[in-house]
């Protein structure tokens, strides 16, 4: 196990009351994209919660100690997402039924396949969290998001970034098989990627927008983003992503291969969630 600092769960205070429709920058299509993979973070946290938990006989006291502030970090995620899950009703969305058809398929993963799948999906899955956490760090990505949106997400991206190899660990002393790695890898990515196209999808529609709409909306923030000198403003998710991927399926890889740790720090020292 490599990744030995301590892991906390932080409290953070977010007013989530006036937050308006088109947050992220007053673009509907980029709102809509955050927004969706939002709906995921819940029931998604508590999914990997319960991988982990699954296995914990099994785990060496150290790796005991950090899955314990992941659990704690994690239930606070979920817990904040859910609380903006209010304001998004507010604002005239709809999503019960698609959190119903998530949830229900997060079930039958766990009740039908092999309890060491899920454990290999949260760790593949952890993994992209983590990556898309450090873009959203260093690119300034949510710089024109509403503050209290661009708080939740900053916290939990820096929170991402300390716990990205507790699961991925926990895999390791439960089952080490690059084969078993791959189709938890499988697994999640069409999970993510499935569930986090239909739900922006939805979103668009309900503001009124079909793809061709949201593309356009998306060039004309990255061309806004590029003539305020703001990062690399290549497409966030997509070659995020990517190179999460092309890392996780090197035989040799570990999530301490990324060098993102100060990042993460130097934000909760900034934010005051963390003593200098």
């Amino acid at each position: 196990m490599e990744n030995q600092h301590p892991i906390r769960p932080r409290k953070v205070d977010l007013d989530f009351e006036a937050i308006p429709r088109a947050w992220f920058a007053g673009c509907a299509a980029a709102t809509g994209i955050a927004n969706g993979v939002n709906l995921l973070f819940p029931i998604g946290e508590r999914f990997f919660v319960r991988s982990v938990l699954r296995h914990q006989e099994r785990l060496d006291p150290a790796l005991m100690e950090q899955v314990r502030g992941f659990f704690s970090q994690e239930g606070r995620h979920a817990g904040a997402h859910e609380r903006f899950f209010g304001a998004m009703r507010a604002q005239g969305y709809e999503f019960d039924r698609f959190l119903e058809v998530f949830e229900a398929t997060i079930r039958y993963l766990e009740k039908h396949t092999p309890s060491v799948l899920s454990l290999s999906a949260t760790a593949a899955a952890e993994h992209y969290t983590a990556m898309l956490a450090e873009a959203v760090l260093r690119r300034r990505a949510l710089e024109h998001a509403h503050p209290s949106l661009r708080d939740l997400l900053l916290w939990h991206a820096a929170e991402e970034i300390e716990h990205k190899a507790v699961a991925f660990d926990a895999l390791q002393q439960v089952n080490p098989s690059y084969a078993v790695r791959m189709a938890g890898l499988l697994v999640a990515s069409a999970i993510l990627f499935g569930f986090w196209c239909a739900a922006t999808w939805m979103l668009w529609k309900q503001d009124g927008l079909t793809p061709i709409d949201a593309l356009r909306e998306l060039r004309a923030l990255r061309a806004r983003a590029r003539a305020a000198g703001i990062g690399d403003q290549r497409s966030l998710v997509r070659g995020t992503m990517m190179r999460g991927l092309l890392q996780y399926i090197r035989p040799s890889f570990h999530p301490s291969d990324n060098d993102n740790d100060e990042l993460a720090r130097a934000y909760l020292v900034g934010a005051g969630l963390e003593p200098a």
